[in-house]
């Protein structure tokens, strides 16, 4: 049905804020979801209004600053109402749920293993590149097929070709090359443009590296210095090997550039590095602990 969601996190930041980050760019995605799902589109203004009120009615809940926690928050927009038919819900409906969360890496971050699956994530001139309800069902399967193998996450491939990457179950691919001077992400109407992946890529930018947003095949990813994947949840996760029809392709797994642009957005999130970007919108204060 037409049901669309997003992700982000608020923070305790050094100086006593609460600070939700980037929220608008998921309000942004979210309008380009509903767009495409033929729903209202939510004003950012409603969506801030929406995550400032969950915020707020459990800032007690808020991680203190120097936990490594965050408060997580799922917006989302569903159609409902008397219709059985085929067409546009009569009614939407916007909430928004919250809840603190640890630290994603409790012992350090350690290189986690790929494999590519043979399944296909999105159709070509799909939903692919929206955050929609249906486009993870699909990949429950998937995902667990690959860790039941011993893997920590499925790679997706291109559904024409089965040549070129699309992005992993819930993350977007990233790769320094290896003469450390390019940032390279995959391009593809399919793939779900990452909030975090398009922050990394100003970061990048920020610090001299070329950014480079194309195609990228499974063969000239063997060739890349660093590889990562890069979401809300984890920030940035190094591969540290993509399995492929058996064919086992290790990466180095000392990824200075990668664990670069990871310290500084987090640093940027708890409010220790400059927020050069107006990325931390602040929702109310919080006595440090």
């Amino acid at each position: 049905g037409q049901s669309i969601f997003e992700g982000l996190k608020a923070f305790h930041t050094k100086d006593g804020r609460v600070c939700a980050f980037n929220p608008k760019g998921n309000a942004e995605r979210m309008r380009n979801g509903a767009r495409r799902l033929g729903m209202p589109e939510v004003p950012e203004a409603v969506f801030l209004e929406a995550i400032e009120r969950v915020v707020k009615d459990n800032v007690d809940y808020v991680p203190p600053y120097g936990s490594e926690g965050s408060f997580y928050l799922r917006p989302f927009l569903t159609g409902h109402g008397a219709k059985l038919g085929l067409g546009v819900a009569p009614k939407f409906m916007l909430g928004c749920m919250g809840s603190p969360v640890g630290n994603y890496y409790k012992n350090g971050i350690k290189p986690i293993n790929a494999a590519v699956i043979d399944y296909d994530r999105a159709a070509p001139r799909g939903v692919g590149d929206v955050k929609c309800a249906g486009n993870y069902a699909a990949d429950v399967k998937p995902a667990k097929e690959a860790q039941d193998a011993g893997f920590e996450i499925a790679l997706y491939l291109d559904p024409k070709e089965r040549k070129y990457i699309e992005e992993f179950s819930t993350s977007n691919l990233i790769a320094i090359s290896k003469d450390k001077s390019t940032l390279i992400t995959p391009k593809s109407d399919s793939i779900l443009p990452s909030i975090t992946n398009v922050m990394l890529q100003q970061i990048a930018k920020d610090k001299g590296l070329k950014v480079e947003r194309r195609p990228l095949s499974l063969d000239e990813l063997k060739e890349m210095g660093e590889v990562g994947a890069c979401g809300t949840a984890v920030v940035i996760s190094i591969i540290g090997s993509v399995t492929h029809k058996g064919e086992r392709q290790q990466f180095n797994t000392d990824c200075d550039v990668l664990m670069d642009l990871y310290e500084e957005l987090r640093g940027i999130q708890t409010g220790v590095r400059p927020d050069n970007h107006g990325w931390l919108h602040h929702i109310c204060d919080k006595p440090l602990p």
